[in-house]
């Protein structure tokens, strides 16, 4: 498949109700994995892959998430979504640089979000925010590769419980040519009714503890459930078990998931 035939294929996957479940890949192995479990589409996790480096989430430089983008987009024939977190720039002519850069890699779709990263001042004021997603979107869409561009409200996951806010900055980002809107943190259920009915591009919701259920959220009207970085430390949280067991108790009680990793990995990586 053409990287112009997975953003299509990606693009279709979204569809109000009906969940697409876009679990967050951290490198080939788990991507592999997650293909041969089903999953239609796969999206990167900043944090995930910043733990593969021995980093937190934003230690990933501009540089090295391309190269990851690149490794994962073209390890597997399923389409791929990069989080590039605030596109590591913070004017538009910046964006936009970013994006085609990713558009490069071989990429279906792409995330930019308005938190600056910056301690003081960490929401780019609207008008900002709005021109970053309007030059991320005349990339993505440019030329013969439509890479479908979610826009990102992190006012709940950064100390803004403000839906006011969020619902008007996920209209400016539709009006600016994003496919697809995201506000990570929503766990209400009125909360997220609200920001579908105001919009009319397909919402991504982030599983988090306090989430309604993929079947609840499909009554909500959500068309994406993604993961972020929770399969990634789950799999870390898995190997630190196995070491404290080994290091404190000197037993091997590990060794039944390990054969269900074997036989996983062997079903996923053997075709």
């Amino acid at each position: 498949m053409t990287q112009a035939e997975k953003a299509e294929r990606f693009l279709a996957l979204h569809r109000r109700g009906d969940p697409l479940l876009m679990p967050n890949a951290w490198d080939l192995g788990s991507a592999a994995l997650l293909g041969w479990m089903g999953f239609q589409a796969l999206a990167t996790t900043s944090s995930g892959h910043a733990a593969t480096l021995g980093r937190l989430d934003g230690g990933v430089t501009c540089e090295e998430a391309m190269v990851h983008a690149a490794v994962l987009s073209s390890g597997t024939d399923l389409p791929v979504s990069a989080d590039l977190e605030n596109a590591y720039a913070d004017e538009p002519d910046g964006v936009a640089g970013t994006i085609r850069l990713a558009k490069e890699t071989g990429l279906a779709g792409c995330s930019v979000e308005d938190y600056s990263g910056r301690p003081s001042d960490t929401i780019y004021e609207l008008g900002l925010a709005r021109e970053r997603v309007l030059a991320a979107a005349e990339i993505a869409h440019a030329g013969p590769v439509r890479m479908v561009l979610t826009a990102r409200a992190e006012n709940h996951i950064r100390g803004r419980e403000d839906l006011d806010d969020t619902i008007a900055r996920l209209q400016s980002y539709q009006e600016a040519g994003a496919d697809v809107l995201f506000a990570p943190g929503l766990t209400s259920a009125d909360d997220i009714r609200a920001v579908v009915d105001s919009v009319d591009r397909p919402v991504n919701v982030l599983a988090v503890p306090g989430t309604p259920t993929v079947p609840e959220l499909a009554t909500l009207g959500v068309a994406r459930v993604s993961v972020g970085g929770a399969f990634a430390f789950a799999a870390l949280a898995a190997l630190s078990e196995a070491a404290e067991e080994l290091r404190d108790r000197g037993t091997y009680g590990y060794l039944e998931h390990t054969r269900e990793g074997v036989r996983a990995a062997r079903s996923a990586f053997g075709s």
